[in-house]
This record gives structure tokens, C-alpha cells and sequence, in this order.
């Protein structure tokens, strides 16, 4: 079984992906919607929250855990991943979602780190959308810009939209505080049009269209889910040491640390169909 974690409901658009992509794979799928959501907390608090959440995954026998939250992604991963998972739990493995999309822009695999330069260097403008935690760490412009340094990076926070998706907001309110915070990005970019955009935060992937609507046309949309997806296959093609189960082909189990009647009422939104949680302490 892959573990897959969010703070709440957004992984599950992530977990779709997977699903679809992989479907003789298992997957567990845990929301730490008691602490929900990420974006607005302190940094020491997000690491430990997550270090916490990606240990109960392991003790339910996961050895790949895929961190399905950009927040958590953008300040715990690597230094969990430097001081402490290989100490703590030998052999297992945490990814996260910042990679697949680094790898789309820069044009090259994540493991190459030396700046990609001259002919067929990418040298786009680019806007990242995402919660304040994940804007101030800075992690998608300094990985970006170690592999393509003449791409220009423009990130714009998004308070409280988590907050309206995950509370169902009609469109007009979401498309209000979408246009507004375009609106904001595009007027400290001194008529500099974006050539890509990236939704950092798997939540705003359910509001595409009011990004759509109030991006400048010709601005393309990164689906960080079907990335994420496509980049998972390829790591499992490259480490057959983390083989499917033959024994439940397709296992789905969804877990959370908040009220599940509440949460599986809210989840088909964003998985597409129901699901069935329960509590996990």
C-alpha cells in the first residue's frame, strides 16, 4: 500500500489521479482534517504535524508515503528527509508534489541540479498560486531557479481560499477571491504577462475555471494531480522494490484525524465519488 497525506481534503484530487493512473496499486489516504488547514500555521508546527501523520502511515505498514500537500511539502520534505527518515525508518520512502511540477517547468529530471542553460533552457514567466506557508518558504523559486535560473517567478498567497473550497462556496464567491488575487499578482508584475501558471496548493485544482477565467489567455494551468500521477508511475517503474500487492489489486481505504461523517460528506467534491472514512488516532 502508498500512503498518501493531506492536512485535509485537497489530496484527494491527487489521489484520483493515482488511483486512475495505477489502478492495480493501493492506496491509503490519510487527512489530518483535525488540524486543518496547514497553509495559515507556524513552520515548526507544519513539520511536526507532518513528520506525526506520515509516521502513523508507515505503522500501517506503508513504505512510500506521497506528501499530497504543498504546504507540507514546501517546508517539511526535505529536512525530514536530511535529519531524520532515514534514521528513524530504513528503507522507507516520502515524496512530494513540488517535484513533478519543478520537473515540468525546468525541463529536466529532478536530480539534476545544475542549471539548465542555452539552447532549450526555459525562460518563461511563471506564477505560482499558494498558501502563505508555501509562499514563504520560497520552495518553488529556489528549486526552479537552481535548474533554470533566467525563468522569472511571481507567487501570489491565497488566504482563506482553502477555507471557501473546502466549505463549498458557491462560484461567484470563488471566482471573487480567485480574480482578486490574480488581480494583485498581475498588478505587482508591471505588465509582464505569465506564460505558465501553478495552482501550489491541491485545493485550488476544484476552482481551475475561475483561475482560467481571470488568468491572461495564453496562460497555461499545471494539473499538478495528473503530474504528480505520471512522475509516481515512472518512480515505481524505476524501484521494483516497491511492488503492488497482488493480494488487493486496487485497495482504496481513506482515514482521518477529524470527524468522519463530516469529511465524507465534503470528500466526493473533490475525489469525484464517495468515500468512505473513518477516524484514525
Amino acid at each position: 500500500m502508498i500512503g498518501v497525506f493531506d492536512s485535509g481534503h485537497g489530496g484527494l484530487t491527487v489521489l484520483r489521479a493515482l488511483a486512475a493512473r495505477m489502478p492495480a496499486r493501493g492506496f491509503v489516504y490519510l487527512g489530518d482534517h483535525a488540524n486543518a488547514p496547514y497553509g495559515e500555521r507556524d513552520a515548526e508546527d507544519v513539520y511536526n504535524l507532518t513528520l506525526e501523520n506520515i509516521e502513523r502511515l508507515f505503522r500501517l505498514d506503508c513504505r512510500l508515503v506521497i506528501l499530497a500537500c504543498n504546504t507540507a511539502a514546501a517546508i517539511a520534505l526535505r529536512r525530514l528527509q536530511r535529519t531524520w527518515l532515514a534514521d528513524a525508518w530504513p528503507g522507507r520512502r516520502v515524496l512530494g508534489v513540488l517535484v513533478p511540477v519543478v520537473e515540468a517547468i525546468v525541463r529536466q529530471p529532478w536530480h539534476v541540479e545544475e542549471p539548465h542553460t542555452g539552447e532549450g533552457a526555459p525562460s518563461e514567466t511563471v506564477a505560482v498560486f499558494a498558501t502563505r506557508r508555501t509562499v514563504e518558504s520560497r520552495a518553488y523559486v529556489g528549486e526552479i531557479l537552481k535548474r533554470a535560473p533566467d525563468v522569472l517567478i511571481i507567487q501570489q498567497a491565497c488566504p482563506g481560499l482553502v477555507d471557501a473550497i473546502e466549505a463549498g462556496a458557491p462560484a461567484d464567491e470563488l471566482d471573487g477571491l480567485v480574480n482578486g488575487f490574480v488581480g494583485e499578482l498581475l498588478a505587482g508584475m508591471q505588465g509582464v504577462l505569465p506564460d505558465v501558471a501553478v495552482l501550489g496548493c491541491t485545493h485550488y485544482g476544484l476552482a481551475p475555471k475561475a483561475f482560467r477565467d481571470a488568468l491572461p489567455p495564453g496562460a497555461a494551468l499545471l494539473h499538478q494531480p495528473d503530474l504528480v500521477a505520471a512522475s509516481l508511475a515512472d518512480y515505481l517503474a524505476r524501484h521494483p522494490e516497491f511492488p503492488a500487492d497482488p493480494k488487493e489489486p486496487g485497495r482504496l481505504e481513506f482515514l482521518t484525524t477529524g470527524d468522519p461523517s463530516h469529511v465524507a460528506r465534503v470528500a466526493s467534491r473533490f475525489y469525484g465519488a464517495a468515500a468512505a472514512f473513518r477516524a484514525f488516532r
